[in-house]
């Protein structure tokens, strides 16, 4: 009798990388600074640009991570305007 091996598709580490979002708290904290101040930078254009999902706001990691490694520049000039 022959047997099949299942595969799954959320254990497949071949495929691409999943999309990582994170909330703004935890945005704050990797900066340093306090949500409200995250907020404040936001409005002000000087953030990245962030997905909304119904009434959630949420910044996608790789993104984040190659905004701060750029050298945090304001949203002008980041690659999602």
């Amino acid at each position: 009798m022959e047997t099949k091996q299942a595969t799954h598709p959320q254990t497949d580490l071949s495929g691409p990388t999943p999309i990582v979002l994170i909330k703004a708290e935890e945005f704050a904290r990797m900066l340093g600074i306090s949500p409200r101040t995250l907020w404040r930078l936001l409005s002000a254009g000087k953030l990245i640009q962030p997905i909304r999902i119904g009434g959630s706001t949420r910044w996608r990691m790789d993104e984040v991570r190659r905004w701060i490694d750029e050298g945090c520049q304001p949203a002008e000039h980041s690659p999602r305007t």
